[in-house]
């Protein structure tokens, strides 16, 4: 193993839009700061997803010093707060867990309904709001924003050149979706990663990450294939689940930028 360094850090303002690629990114008790602090849910509060919704793939995001920045395709740009004004805490659901969220306002749900044909409005998680991680990976107390489950979710670059060389067509780190990219290691060498020193964080490598049929959308068109679903369930599927990069949590706050070392801690 070469020398482990941070090569990539993404934020995802908005839980199944675009990313934000960044060199560095502040990290709170959340996680990346901004990272899945705003959800798209229909008329019920469930979540609404790449799955389901292939689309949202197209939903740009950027954040301003003030406002959240929404852009897509045959639409004007939306700006909402970073902030939205005090009102009453709505439930909301991802996956079987129910959590708290405030509504952004009618704007943003006229303006994501259009986008997506389907009804529905933007939540954003106030600081107030604790969702807690899955006690059964939890080490004290953690919380998570509007994530599938953990603050973070980190990919090797050795992994996806590996799934790449058994591929018709490379494809590009986005499919994942992770947080965290790291250079410097073998293939899959996350598998068994315990801990790790970041910077400010500690790293606590929790759960394999469960893919789905998200992997296989094209995250600039929108469009579906079979891969890398296909390819990797010969040779990533363990107990009916095919598995790629690493999910974990983390201890402490601060910034974290683009080359940093990771030291394995365990």
């Amino acid at each position: 193993m070469g020398d482990l360094r941070l090569s990539g850090i993404t934020v995802y303002p908005v839980k199944a839009a675009g990313g934000i690629a960044c060199s560095s990114w502040e990290v709170d008790e959340f996680g990346l700061r901004y990272d899945r602090r705003w959800m798209v849910v229909d008329r019920l509060g469930e979540f609404l997803s790449q799955r389901e919704l292939p689309r949202l793939a197209l939903l740009r995001t950027a954040l301003l010093p003030d406002a959240l920045c929404l852009r897509a395709p045959g639409l004007p740009e939306l700006r909402v707060p970073l902030e939205p004004p005090e009102g009453p805490l709505l439930p909301v659901t991802v996956w079987a867990g129910t959590t708290e969220a405030r509504s952004v306002g009618p704007a943003a749900a006229d303006w994501l309904t259009r986008f997506l044909g389907v009804e529905c409005r933007l939540v954003y998680m106030p600081d107030s709001v604790v969702r807690p991680v899955d006690r059964r990976y939890a080490r004290s107390g953690e919380r998570t924003s509007f994530t599938d489950g953990f603050p973070f979710l980190l990919v090797s670059e050795a992994s996806l050149a590996d799934l790449n060389r058994r591929l018709p067509a490379p494809l590009p780190m986005n499919r994942f979706r992770p947080n965290l990219v790291v250079d410097g290691c073998e293939p899959f060498a996350e598998d068994g990663w315990r801990r790790l020193q970041l910077g400010p964080l500690e790293l606590s490598v929790v759960k394999p990450c469960a893919r789905c049929v998200v992997t296989t959308t094209d995250q600039e068109t929108a469009e579906r294939g079979l891969e890398p679903l296909r390819t990797l369930a010969t040779y990533r599927k363990r107990n009916g689940k095919v598995l790629f990069g690493q999910n974990a949590i983390h201890r402490g706050t601060g910034r974290l930028g683009v080359g940093m070392p990771i030291e394995l801690l365990g």
